[in-house]
Formats: structure tokens, C-alpha cells, sequence
């Protein structure tokens, strides 16, 4: 293809020369109008093979990540059902300490509650006591 191109631009070339002879023209100006068209024309050509090539690319990419992706999301689901089953297995072992744990404390903060409650109604009494009749 570029060959064929770079053939095409000796013979009008070639032409534009001996048809300069027979007649008088303004030659550079359409030699240059004929060199910067096949210029154009090379380089459309040039970035069509390069987004051929760059589809190319990624296409042959494509089918070497495929496999990758499969074998990565197999081994994901794997340790999603292993992870399910550990903590399932620490939920059991915790659950019991964590129950017993809060049967503890609960009498204590009920205890704790009912003391600042104590407090703070004492401590509004006083302020009440302290204002001046009304």
C-alpha cells in the first residue's frame, strides 16, 4: 500500500515535469498542492494501520486477561465460603462469652443509672431550695 503511494506520487511527479515544459504554469504551488495531498493520504493510512494494530493489541490482551479473571473470581468465591464458615465458627465461640458478659454488666449500669438519676434529681432539689420564693 505505501509502495503503491509513494509510485503514485513519482508518476504525477513525473507528469507535473513534462507538462511543465509544454505548457508555462505556476508549478510549485501544484507540486506542493500534490505533496501535501499524498502527505494527507500517508498519514490517514498511517494512523489506520495504527488503530488497526492498537484494536489488535487489545483484542489479544483481552483474551489473555479472560482466563485470569475466571481463575481470580473462582478463588474469591473459594474464600468467600471459607471465611463464611470461620466466622460462623467465631460467632459461636463469642456469642456465649459476649452474653455473659453483658448479663454482667447490665445490673451494674442499671446501677449506675439509677445513681446519676439519684444525683441529678438531688442536685435539682438543692437549686430549687437555693431560688428565692415566688
Amino acid at each position: 500500500m505505501k509502495f503503491s503511494i509513494v509510485a503514485a506520487l513519482v508518476v504525477v511527479l513525473a507528469i507535473g515535469c513534462e507538462s511543465s515544459s509544454l505548457v508555462k504554469r505556476d508549478i510549485p504551488a501544484e507540486i506542493e498542492t500534490l505533496t501535501k495531498y499524498f502527505q494527507d493520504a500517508i498519514e490517514k493510512v498511517k494512523s489506520h494501520e495504527l488503530i488497526s494494530q492498537a484494536q489488535g493489541y487489545l483484542e489479544e490482551g483481552k483474551t489473555q486477561i479472560t482466563p485470569l479473571t475466571d481463575k481470580i473470581q473462582e478463588h474469591a468465591e473459594k474464600i468467600q465460603e471459607q471465611m463464611k464458615s470461620f466466622v460462623s465458627d467465631i460467632e459461636k465461640q463469642v456469642r456465649p462469652m459476649a452474653d455473659k458478659l453483658q448479663a454482667q454488666f447490665k445490673p451494674l449500669a442499671d446501677d449506675l443509672q439509677a445513681q446519676m438519676e439519684q444525683l441529678f434529681q438531688t442536685v435539682v432539689d438543692q437549686t430549687k431550695a437555693l431560688l428565692p420564693p415566688q
